[in-house]
């Protein structure tokens, strides 16, 4: 499907159209870009929206998005009264049945979208010990290198332990999650979702990406070692003890 111009609030925007020129709606909302290039996607209300006059674009000329989710009011709320800065991990949930819970980061890295993507997940075990992943995709996108980095960390801990995994990708969490209809990567979604359902304990929490959150920093920096290298591996480490580093190098 095509793309017009459009303006949203007085900004130009790329909004997603039919051949007919018309927006394309979903519950409403109309896919949209700020930029022709950027990686991410978001979905604007079409009575927010007005056509500009111009030639459709091409969809070729736009790369495949990471759709970014509408806060909602209360988010929305929350973010404008949050501190730069202070922006963190959700705390892993309490309560006995949670006792022993494996705590993950998993990130994914693309150079180009599509182009040469990678996983990488950082493990943090109850007793110290961790481990780290980073595997080699292949060409990819940026969504499969998430997505990916999620099922690759499910199977990393049995089904019988409790798992949460911090993730910055808010695709995976629409698709996995929140009732997102995916438009592409369906086997891969229906794989993780029954990595998910297999086990009795499990959180899939947002983190923000880039904000010195070092699990999450670590998953990123493995997902581009993959990329980087074209290569995947693990590497494990012992409980640190008394006066020895908390974190891997």
């Amino acid at each position: 499907m095509p793309w017009a111009q459009a303006l949203l609030r007085e900004q130009t925007v790329y909004a997603r159209v039919g051949a007919d020129g018309a927006f394309v709606t979903d519950d409403g909302r109309v896919e949209i870009r700020y930029k022709k290039n950027g990686p991410r996607a978001y979905k604007a209300l079409a009575k927010n929206l007005t056509l500009k006059p111009g030639q459709l674009l091409a969809d070729d000329a736009f790369p495949a998005g990471e759709f970014v989710a509408p806060k909602s009011p209360e988010e929305a709320k929350a973010a404008k009264g949050a501190k730069p800065g202070k922006s963190g991990p959700q705390a892993t949930p309490t309560g006995s049945e949670w006792a022993g819970a494996v705590v993950a980061y998993a990130d994914g890295a693309c150079s180009g979208n599509p182009g040469p993507a990678g996983s990488g997940v950082y493990l943090l075990r109850p007793d110290g010990s961790r481990r780290e992943e980073f595997v080699y995709l292949g060409v990819g996108t940026n969504n499969i290198a998430e997505l990916t980095a999620i099922l690759k960390a499910c199977d990393a801990v049995d089904d019988d332990i409790p798992l949460v995994i911090h993730t910055d990708s808010q695709y995976s969490i629409g698709v996995l999650v929140k009732g997102w209809k995916a438009k592409a990567n369906q086997e891969l979604i229906v794989s993780v979702k029954a990595a998910i359902a297999r086990r009795d304990h499990f959180k899939l929490l947002y983190v923000a990406g880039h904000a010195g959150i070092s699990g999450n920093e670590r998953a990123d920096q493995l997902a581009r070692e993959a990329v980087s290298t074209r290569k995947s591996g693990a590497r494990e480490s012992k409980p640190a003890s008394a006066g020895e580093p908390t974190e891997l190098p």
